[in-house]
């Protein structure tokens, strides 16, 4: 049965293989290790040399869009100090990536995966058994 782009949504928002949708990601209790492939299915989550800048991107564009430009605009509008903002600023540079890094590489899978279905190996027996190269 081909997986279909919704469930690779639903999966990468749920930190799942975005092929079986086990809970096969990382390492059990290992926070920053990602596996290289699933248990379950066996699909890769390394996709190639520079993956891992996927993940570092959904990290920066987050932390900058939902905090630090927010802190900045509370700053310039006179709602908190700059030294608060700076300290805010510069604690949430740091927190936020290492709170959104098992995520990130979720939403980075799941964005891989939604534009690239027929790299999954469940949608690859399904493209060669109806003729598709």
């Amino acid at each position: 049965m081909p997986v279909t782009r919704r469930q690779i949504v639903g999966r990468g928002l749920a930190g799942r293989c975005p092929n079986c949708g086990g809970h096969t990601l990382f390492a059990a209790g290992a926070r920053f290790t990602i596996h290289e492939r699933c248990a379950n299915c066996g699909l890769g989550f390394n996709r190639g040399e520079g993956f891992f800048l996927g993940p570092l991107v959904i990290n920066y564009t987050v932390t900058v869009i939902v905090f630090i430009i927010p802190v900045i605009l509370l700053n310039v509008h006179g709602v908190i100090s700059t030294k608060a903002a700076i300290v805010a600023t510069g604690g949430g540079a740091l927190l936020i990536p290492i709170l959104l890094y098992r995520r990130s590489w979720s939403w980075w899978l799941m964005t891989y995966f939604y534009f690239l279905p027929q790299k999954l190996s469940g949608n690859v027996d399904v493209q060669h058994e109806g003729g598709e190269e």
